[in-house]
């Protein structure tokens, strides 16, 4: 993991952020450390140390993001750079929920904290506020996580002891951000991907979204929103769960493949339900979809192509290696 922030000049005052990302589950205080820190590029500049009008854009746009309140959603590129505000009914990769000053606890000659501290800072200081900023409701099993903005070195010396928070979403590996659109406020954070959607094999067990010609564990079929079968608002039991999705999977699964004999293919339709937690943080939706489970029960086989209209084209998904799987509907997973 990089610890070095570039600077990022525009003949004034230098702009210097990094981003450490945390993921935190409410209920439980459990941690997901995202191992990536964003450092900003230099910007290049006119002959004779002049900036341009681009440079002078970008270092506006990161001041602005770095500054950004309570309600903003920023977005950035894949390497980092040209961090901006954005508004939050655009593709957005942080939602900003507040600020912790922490001057109480590091005076202006404490040392900037370690990566390690720093991670437990903003699950102790952001965490609470997110889920405030969401009226209390932070699906500790849902999509978004809580992350923080931290002052670069150069800023901590200068005496900022300032945390941004904020809300993301991570893939499975926690490597890579997920862009949404919509406020968190208004999201179901259901932790689903959309139909069409496949997610990596890594070691038996589920990576993030790739190209569904690549090897994968599963190709998501159907989206279900739970709510629209149990309408009075009372979270249902596990059972009845299982038995809503075990009705509608199938319908879904069979119009998205064109009616593929998945079991022929040694493929299986599964399925996802919901915690109470989730369900009272406003979080119906569950995916149906299909994968091929190991048969010892020990994880899932590699799966090549994707079954849409797979049925009707005749060219399905490559199957996993002979007697690795038992061909079935699977409820859970």
């Amino acid at each position: 993991m990089s610890t070095n922030a570039q600077r990022f000049r525009s003949g004034g005052p230098t702009l210097s952020t990094r981003l450490v990302m945390a993921g935190a589950f409410v209920g439980a205080l459990l941690v997901l450390t995202l191992s990536m820190v964003f450092s900003w590029p230099v910007a290049g500049g006119g002959g004779g140390g002049r900036s341009t009008a681009t440079d002078d854009d970008a270092a506006a746009n990161l001041a602005a993001a770095f500054e950004a309140p309570a309600g903003s959603c920023l977005t950035w590129k894949p390497d980092g750079s040209d961090m901006k505000p954005v508004g939050c009914d655009q593709p957005h990769l942080f939602e900003v929920t507040g600020d912790v000053d922490i001057s109480g606890e590091y005076n202006d000659s404490a040392p900037s904290p370690s990566e390690e501290v720093w991670r437990d800072i903003a699950k102790q200081k952001c965490t609470t506020g997110a889920a405030g900023y969401l009226g209390g409701k932070l699906d500790p099993f849902g999509k978004y996580s809580v992350g923080a903005l931290k002052p670069s070195d150069e800023q901590w010396r200068d005496g900022d002891r300032k945390l941004r928070c904020g809300l993301q979403r991570a893939t499975p590996s926690g490597k890579t951000l997920v862009a949404t659109t919509g406020s968190a406020k208004n999201q179901d954070q259901s932790d689903i991907y959309d139909v069409g959607t496949c997610l990596a094999l890594v070691e038996k067990n589920v990576g993030d979204p790739v190209p569904c010609e690549k090897e994968h564990a599963y190709e998501i079929v159907g989206v279900i929103d739970l709510s629209q079968t149990f309408t009075d608002g009372t979270f249902p039991s596990e059972e009845q769960q299982q038995t809503a999705m075990l009705d509608q999977c199938p319908k879904l699964a069979a119009e998205y493949s064109g009616n593929l004999d998945l079991a022929a293919q040694g493929l299986s339709l599964t399925w996802d339900t919901r915690k109470q937690e989730s369900w009272d943080a406003g979080s119906h939706r569950a995916v149906c979809k299909v994968g091929a489970p190991l048969k010892d029960n020990s994880g899932l086989a590699p799966i090549s192509g994707s079954v849409k209209g797979a049925g009707q084209t005749g060219q399905p998904a490559t199957p996993p290696p002979s007697g690795s799987t038992t061909p079935t509907s699977t409820p859970g997973g």
